[in-house]
């Protein structure tokens, strides 16, 4: 898995139970996603008519609580690569813990921003994303 985001779960970011508030894993997940676009497909989120992603399934998976001053680094790798859509797998890893905090899966389709539809994913992102796919994992 490739490291794609570091973040510390600043007091702010915790709720009345002392522990990261749910949305707060989502964010991080969610700015690791767009580092992660970047490096496996050379993607930037500079226009809003070309062709850009669009999440449509996230299934999130806590393990372990999160703590104020804990540091976190959110590594991604690719599942799958379909027709029109992309599954990643995210780990948050708890680095002054030593273990996982919580696991993302996202699919997220390839979209045309202008029409506002879903498009086929071109072969030069497939060639560019295979050393990114999880062994074992198909196009």
């Amino acid at each position: 898995m490739n490291p794609v985001y570091k973040g510390v779960a600043h007091p702010w970011l915790c709720d009345v139970m002392g522990h990261m508030t749910t949305r707060h894993y989502v964010a991080m997940f969610d700015d690791a996603s767009y580092h992660f676009l970047n490096e496996v497909f050379g993607w930037t989120p500079g226009s809003s008519d070309g062709p850009g992603w669009v999440d449509v399934k996230h299934t999130i998976t806590y393990e372990d609580e999160v703590a104020a001053g804990d540091l976190l680094e959110v590594r991604g790798s690719l599942a799958k690569i379909g027709g029109k859509s992309i599954t990643v797998i995210y780990e948050m890893h708890n680095l002054t813990k030593g273990g996982i905090a919580a696991n993302l899966e996202s699919i997220s389709v390839y979209f045309d921003l202008t029409d506002r539809k879903a498009i086929p994913i071109p072969e030069e992102l497939r060639t560019a994303a295979q050393p990114f796919l999880l062994p074992g994992e198909g196009a």
